[in-house]
């Protein structure tokens, strides 16, 4: 697989892949039926991945691109740009530092914790990394003013 996206008149999702037996780059027109704006992202991906007739050619593409292309066409389905579908897209995949996780559900807080070790993942450093470096020392600057905080403050109770 090279590339994959969506139509959505009429819907379906469209694969460009590389035919390496005859050397040519083709596409894949895959029908989207019985889908509606209520219908589960995550089910219809699986679905279509472990389909018999497109099973082969999905090899290469990641269940969630499916669930996103899916959710885009949902939403689309519900009368949303297609601008406005990708912004609710990108605020779902970002964390926001602020954000208190102690307060969200079981679901919501794993998919908090995925999205922060695909994170990790993609900056992480590896030993055949080009620009790896073993040991790196780093100094802070001590010239500005240190900000206080109230769980480092000493309490009046003896330890």
């Amino acid at each position: 697989a090279q590339k994959c996206g969506i139509c959505f008149q009429p819907p379906s999702i469209i694969l460009i892949y590389r035919d390496n037996s005859q050397d040519k780059t083709r596409q894949r027109i895959m029908p989207v039926r019985n889908f509606s704006r209520f219908s589960d992202c995550g089910r219809a991906a699986e679905q279509l991945k472990n389909n018999p007739r497109h099973k082969a050619y999905l090899e290469g593409v990641s269940l969630q691109q499916l669930q996103k292309l899916y959710s885009l066409l949902r939403d689309h389905l519900g009368g949303q740009s297609l601008a406005e579908s990708l912004e609710r897209f990108h605020q779902e995949e970002t964390i926001d530092p602020e954000e208190d996780m102690n307060k969200l559900d079981d679901k919501e807080l794993a998919k908090r914790k995925s999205i922060m070790d695909k994170l990790y993942e993609k900056n992480r450093k590896r030993k055949d990394d080009p620009d790896f470096v073993y040991n790196v020392e780093v100094d802070f600057p001590q010239d500005e003013q240190l900000e206080s905080c109230a769980w480092d403050m000493e309490s009046d109770e003896e330890i």
